[in-house]
């Protein structure tokens, strides 16, 4: 098992809507970005950035409540700062369930107002 920050810069989930099932996300906070190993492979993530879309949470942990002492930032400014939307106070785990019973869908999160262009379909990639 790993955490969000391993998660949501894996490039398996690279543009990807995330829905996480566990019900607090960001309590740890995020690493300190840009540290690499002799090898020089970042240390704590699985890539240079966040491949995300979007994430979607059941509940955040906002407001500076993160709290690992390795921690440089909170998810909701690492998610800012790279430009991924996210949004929180959804039952993902019901909305699981339903990805399971009718299999992948596509969606965009965004602002209310603006493009009402169809999702990218990434399997036409």
């Amino acid at each position: 098992m790993v955490g969000y920050p391993e998660t949501l810069t894996d490039p398996s989930y690279h543009g990807q809507i995330l829905v996480l099932t566990y019900p607090l996300q960001g309590n740890y906070g995020v690493p300190e970005r840009g540290r690499t190993d002799d090898n020089g492979l970042p240390i704590g993530f699985e890539s240079g950035s966040i491949r995300i879309r979007g994430l979607v949470v059941s509940e955040h942990c906002g407001g500076g409540c993160h709290s690992h002492y390795e921690s440089s930032s909170g998810l909701h400014e690492w998610l800012a700062e790279e430009s991924v939307p996210g949004l929180c106070g959804v039952d993902t785990r019901a909305l699981t369930r339903k990805i399971r019973e009718t299999g992948t869908l596509l969606g965009r999160l965004g602002p209310a107002r603006g493009s009402r262009a169809a999702p990218e379909d990434p399997n036409r990639r």
